[in-house]
């Protein structure tokens, strides 16, 4: 399938989305806000990849949402009550959240990787992934401050749990630019990768290794990291309990003894598709 805003292809497992608008710096325009959910809920939903890569084209990741996101469709609603104006923005900001939510849910890992600027809904939205890796270059801002507004898609709710709090706070109020040496240095990112090609061929063989591993298994591991964020240590330990009580597999295991005793790559069963393709 076509879109006008990514590239998408699947290979040894691996499915690698493409930021593919360079000339615009991969700015998120109306369509990306639908087209990413429905790649990443496909791919969710059949489990045909094992591991996804969000990756970008040209000097910059991506400059953020465009402006036609904020104007686009509200014409017809000027004359509106003002409560009731209100009311659909929530509404809209919420539907703006779900594509990102997507990445946090999907059963499988997204890793992002990173050149330039990564500005705006891009800190959103890797905020979202599993993994982040970026090129030397790459740099990071809340750029909502400097236009007069709250980050409201997902860095606040996300981005203190991958940084110090005071640090979110400075990156929040100011809009500076975060550079990927100190990106690296307080775990936004987990590599520095000289150059784009590097980077993207360096976070495909990490894909290639997840992929490796026993599917079900990297399910649950996601399933109960992101449980455990959200929750309790109590509750995470009986989340986990529950979870393996239902989903551990002693065939799985006795594969992985297996392989690695005849010195050979497991073969593993692909996740069972959530619904059938139409």
């Amino acid at each position: 399938m076509s879109y006008t805003c990514f590239d998408v292809s699947v290979q040894d497992k691996i499915a690698h989305i493409q930021l593919k608008r360079p000339e615009a710096f991969n700015s998120m325009i109306p369509e990306f806000w639908e087209e990413l959910p429905e790649i990443v809920n496909t791919l969710d939903d059949t489990g045909e990849a094992r591991a996804i890569v969000l990756s970008s084209t040209g000097k910059h990741f991506t400059a953020g949402m465009d402006l036609a996101v904020f104007t686009s469709g509200n014409d017809d609603q000027k004359d509106a009550e003002p409560a009731r104006r209100r009311a659909n923005l929530r509404r809209d900001v919420l539907r703006l959240q779900e594509t990102f939510n997507c990445l946090d849910r999907a059963r499988i890992p997204v890793l992002a990787a990173i050149q330039g600027g990564c500005i705006g809904g891009g800190v959103d939205m890797i905020s979202a992934c599993d993994v982040r890796y970026c090129t030397e270059d790459a740099f990071f801002c809340i750029q909502e401050i400097n236009i007069g507004m709250t980050a409201d898609v997902g860095t606040f709710p996300r981005l203190p749990h991958l940084l110090p709090q005071g640090l979110v706070r400075e990156l929040a109020y100011t809009g500076r630019r975060m550079q990927a040496q100190e990106a690296a240095e307080h775990g936004l990112v987990t590599r520095v990768y000289p150059d784009h090609d590097a980077l993207v061929q360096g976070v495909l063989e990490v894909a290639g290794e997840i992929a490796a591993r026993n599917p079900l298994a990297i399910w649950g591991s996601k399933e109960m990291i992101n449980y455990s964020r959200d929750h309790s240590i109590a509750d995470g330990l009986d989340y986990i309990a529950t979870w393996q009580s239902g989903m551990h597999q002693p065939k799985d295991m006795a594969e992985a003894f297996a392989a690695r005793s005849d010195k050979r790559e497991a073969e593993f069963a692909d996740l069972l598709p959530l619904k059938k393709k139409l």
